[in-house]
């Protein structure tokens, strides 16, 4: 499972990553503008999800709830410091897919009994495309918020996310994730599509 969160610091307009990746085979794309202004974000989105529809590709925007339903996009990604999960489910409804960035096992246990769909644990690896890192996780880290996860009976989805290179996909994976979430490997890439194809190969033994 590869989701692609789009870049603002690359060359390549956001419209046109989305693009390159689809045509990779990547199907589950977070919209992530930081700065951008709300009439900007849906610009993007206006122009990506008649793509994404055609390709069968899940679409989702980080922490824009309020857009998020405005637009009818596929759910959010929220992170610890942006509306509570509890908050954002209401608003957005069931069927929406709701996942929340985590980094410690206390911010795990705190999601117990929560309507949500998937965890971002990170950051894996320093990465440029955030600011305000929380303390870098590592494999190891990864691993352990895995097995306290099992341990602790939590069946919520896991993905790794923050710094992932092609070279990291294998031992996330055997560290116990459903997925990762990638966005300057690939943004930063000379090929884009070749970038997306290299992880989804990548992480096709494992699924």
């Amino acid at each position: 499972m590869l989701q692609y969160i789009t870049n603002t610091d690359c060359k390549v307009p956001v419209a046109d990553q989305v693009r390159a990746v689809l045509d990779g085979g990547c199907r589950w794309i977070q919209v992530r503008m930081k700065d951008a202004s709300d009439e900007e974000v849906s610009k993007v989105v206006e122009t990506i999800k008649p793509w994404c529809m055609e390709k069968e590709a899940f679409l989702i925007l980080n922490d824009r709830v309020e857009l998020a339903r405005k637009l009818d996009v596929g759910g959010v990604h929220i992170g610890k410091d942006d509306m509570p999960p509890r908050q954002a489910r209401g608003l957005l409804g069931p069927a929406a897919v709701i996942g929340v960035t985590v980094n410690t096992f206390d911010d795990i246990r705190a999601l117990a009994g929560m309507d949500i769909d998937y965890l971002g644990m990170g950051p894996y690896a320093g990465t440029s495309t955030k600011k305000n890192l929380a303390p870098i996780l590592g494999v190891n880290g990864i691993r352990d918020l895995c097995l306290d996860m099992v341990k602790a009976d939590m069946a919520f989805a896991h993905v790794a996310v923050g710094g992932i290179t092609l070279a990291d996909v294998e031992p996330l994976m055997e560290a116990g994730v459903n997925g990762i979430a990638v966005s300057g490997a690939i943004a930063f890439a000379h090929d884009l599509t070749k970038a997306t194809k290299d992880f989804i190969n990548a992480l096709k033994p494992f699924q």
